[in-house]
């Protein structure tokens, strides 16, 4: 796998799973994407990070006592300064859920909210620069924040991250920018005001690219997991949801049935 060098500031670093299983987790994505667990961190709460091929790619967080929240895969955006950003984001309508935290000398994180309540990591690297490969097959391949309130959350990721924004699609039916053009874009904002299900939340999701996304679909629901979304083909390759035994879900991109995966 190619390494992932020079993250650029405000683009996706990392990501990591909240979970209340953390055992059958590493076993569920070992088995999906071939990952593996280094050894835990006692003084981080037993955080681990995953690695595919020795390089890493994410992390894994063991539920605390008193957690209320649902299992789920965050993503995190790369700051020079953790503490400018946050007092950016609450300057332009967002939130904060955890203030700038050093954690010993990997680097400096935080938590905030967007203008439509979805929540984004920080993350200001020290000696743990963020993933290690990118867009390759088990790695995180895309990051994407659907949103009811586009109109906010294009300035506010501008603004606060300084995101070069391109207008993907513009249309009643489908509106859509991102951070970068074209192949070049490191994440992406969706109008989700339309589909969005009551009492589903704004939130961002990671993509986890594959060579075959039927058959890494077809895989996760025979490890325990389940299909949220079946797969299929679309201008930006074959796209699936799916979810993990405990119920965090996470996307799959690979490419389109009619075109061959590269060997």
């Amino acid at each position: 796998m190619p390494t992932r060098d020079n993250i650029p500031a405000g683009a996706p670093c990392w990501v990591d799973l909240m979970t209340s299983d953390a055992a059958g987790a590493k076993a569920f994505y070992g088995e999906l994407f071939g990952w593996a667990a280094e050894e835990p961190a006692p003084e981080f709460g037993g955080y681990t990070n995953l690695t595919k091929d020795g390089v890493r790619i994410g992390g894994l967080m063991p539920k605390q006592p008193g957690m209320d929240a649902p299992d789920g895969w965050s993503v995190y955006l790369s700051t020079p300064d953790a503490e400018k950003t946050v007092a950016a984001a609450t300057e332009h309508g967002g939130g904060v859920i955890v203030g700038p935290m050093a954690v010993a000398d990997l680097g400096v994180m935080a938590v905030v909210t967007d203008p439509g309540g979805a929540a984004i990591g920080l993350w200001q690297p020290g000696t743990h620069s963020g993933f290690g490969v990118a867009a390759e097959p088990g790695a995180p391949g895309w990051f994407e924040l659907l949103t009811r309130d586009y109109n906010a959350a294009v300035p506010f990721y501008r603004d606060v991250f300084g995101w070069d924004v391109h207008v993907a699609a513009d249309t009643p039916e489908f509106r859509y920018s991102t951070y970068g053009p074209g192949d070049a874009a490191h994440a992406g904002i969706m109008d989700a005001s339309g589909f969005l299900p009551d009492g589903v939340p704004a939130h961002w999701s990671v993509y986890f690219a594959t060579a075959d996304t039927d058959a890494t679909l077809e895989r996760a629901a025979a490890l325990g997991g389940s299909v949220v979304l079946p797969a299929e083909d679309t201008p930006y390759g074959r796209l699936a949801a799916a979810a993990d035994p405990t119920g965090a879900v996470f996307k799959l991109l690979g490419p389109n049935v009619s075109t061959p995966a590269a060997s």
